[in-house]
């Protein structure tokens, strides 16, 4: 692969994961001024906040399942032009209607852009490029995060809300021009190799998913006894259940279910889980302790954020060096714990911390996870190419579901502790910063188990010699196989 090619490549798989990433965080700043500007009732403001991470999460299988059906290059194409064109739409939305319709539509484009973009990785880019392209691509994700409450406080403080849903298109038009890079999919009507997409297997998965990701919604903004919530999480149950029995009997599955049994695949996507619940909860909830215990304004929070993103920028170039010096199951859990010793930091620094004082444990945070990078790839490493779209979705769903999961857990636990504090007398300030502490160190434990799942399941066994080579003589590696 040429250098102008690889170049092009790296950038359109950083624009991509940035746009996507941005927008789960950047419109919480501006949700106040569209409520007042469009006439929203809370309810409206609820479905503007989420339908975006609930198409996108429950669509996510099925994205990748057409990456392999499709090819990489047309499904990332047409996720970006449907999430640009979404974004133009919401930006010129003038009833909630509209705007939640947009972005519902956004996180379809965003479940095709995603797994298509793992895919590219872990398909068209050589082995000694990938982990550099998975460090770069977390850390578009990690820097997206970061900015997405600066960038909403800013544009909203300073021009219009629309401009939270306008920035994306340049950086969606950018994108798209760099497409043409990924290598061309091999015509797969003309081999006859295009095989019905599992139709019953897309409505299930993504039934069950929309339904698991609504009810924990629901349930962490007000209570999980609250109708519809329990429904809600019955039913994902049950169609999670129907969906297993008809992938187990259909010849071409959304999903092969014999991919699970591969233990760094299902080890990668449950220590993406574990990750996930942590950084989640701790973007969340520290923005607001920022704003509603050290009186921070929104854009000084998002500020706060920016050293993690730094740290992570750092420190990435460095992760793939570690893997190879201690073998990338230590290095990955290495990560993970330094991660859960920034979520115990953070959760300690009181009613009256200075700026100066998260930063350390953001920065444990931000280099700890940079040291996991390589975990996306090394979950797919071993899947066949022609299933590396699916692989990828399913990696990409954990860590979607897993930001609902992580910011929900944390929120249950922040608002029963803090609800108990207040029956005992505490103020307000003191009881909320009470259950965000109880919080983060269970989102802690959870990523220590990660460092446990990924220290298990990660280990890669040693080389098997070709029968009849000699002793010191490896395995010819496979070539990787184009779509």
């Amino acid at each position: 692969m040429g250098r102008g090619r690889l170049i092009a490549l790296l950038a359109m798989l950083a624009l991509a994961g940035f746009i996507t990433t941005l927008d789960n965080t950047v419109i919480n700043v501006a949700l106040p001024t569209v409520q007042r500007e469009l006439g929203l009732t809370v309810a409206d403001l609820e479905w503007v906040a989420t339908s975006y991470v609930l198409s996108f999460g429950s669509l996510l299988p099925a994205g990748g399942r057409l990456t392999d059906l499709l090819g990489r290059r047309v499904v990332l194409a047409a996720g970006i032009v449907i999430f640009t064109a979404a974004s133009l739409a919401a930006a010129l939305a003038d009833s909630g209607g509209t705007l939640i319709a947009a972005r519902t539509v956004q996180g379809v484009g965003a479940a095709l852009v995603i797994p298509a973009s793992l895919a590219v990785v872990a398909a068209d880019l050589p082995a000694r490029r990938r982990a550099m392209a998975v460090g770069l691509w977390t850390a578009a994700l990690a820097v997206a995060l970061a900015l997405g409450p600066v960038v909403g406080g800013f544009v909203t403080e300073r021009w219009d809300w629309s401009w939270v849903f306008l920035l994306n298109v340049p950086f969606g038009i950018l994108a798209l021009l760099l497409v043409p890079a990924v290598p061309r999919a091999v015509d797969r009507v003309r081999h006859g190799l295009l095989p019905l997409l599992d139709l019953p297997g897309v409505a299930l998965s993504t039934t069950s998913l929309f339904l698991l990701t609504y009810g924990l919604v629901r349930g962490g903004e007000h209570s999980f006894s609250t109708p519809p919530v329990p429904l809600c999480l019955w039913l994902s149950a049950a169609t999670g259940i129907a969906f297993l029995v008809v992938e187990s009997r259909t010849f071409l599955p959304l999903v092969d279910l014999r991919l699970l049994r591969n233990r760094s695949l299902s080890g990668g996507a449950a220590a993406q889980v574990l990750w996930g619940i942590g950084v989640n909860g701790v973007f969340f909830f520290t923005a607001l302790y920022l704003q509603r215990v050290l009186g921070f304004s929104p854009t000084k929070a998002g500020l706060a954020f920016l050293p993690l993103a730094g740290a992570l920028l750092v420190t990435t170039p460095f992760a793939e060096r570690a893997a190879k010096a201690v073998g990338a199951h230590w290095s990955i859990a290495g990560g993970l714990v330094l991660v859960a010793g920034g979520l115990v930091w953070v959760s300690g620094t009181g009613l009256h911390a200075q700026y100066g004082d998260l930063q350390p444990g953001l920065l444990l945070i931000g280099a700890g996870s940079a040291l996991t990078t390589p975990l996306t790839v090394r979950s797919v490493a071993d899947v066949p190419a022609t299933r590396t779209g699916m692989a990828s979705g399913l990696v990409s769903a954990a860590r979607e579901i897993s930001g609902v999961f992580g910011v929900v857990l944390v929120g249950v636990v922040l608002t029963r502790t803090e609800r108990t504090a207040l029956r005992d007398g505490a103020d307000p300030r003191s009881a909320f910063l009470d259950g965000y502490d109880t919080g983060l160190q269970l989102a802690a434990l959870c990523v220590l188990l990660g460092a446990v799942v990924t220290a298990v399941t990660l280990r890669r066994p040693a080389r098997h010699r070709r029968p009849g080579a000699p002793p010191g003589v490896k395995r010819t590696p496979r070539r990787p196989v184009r779509q």
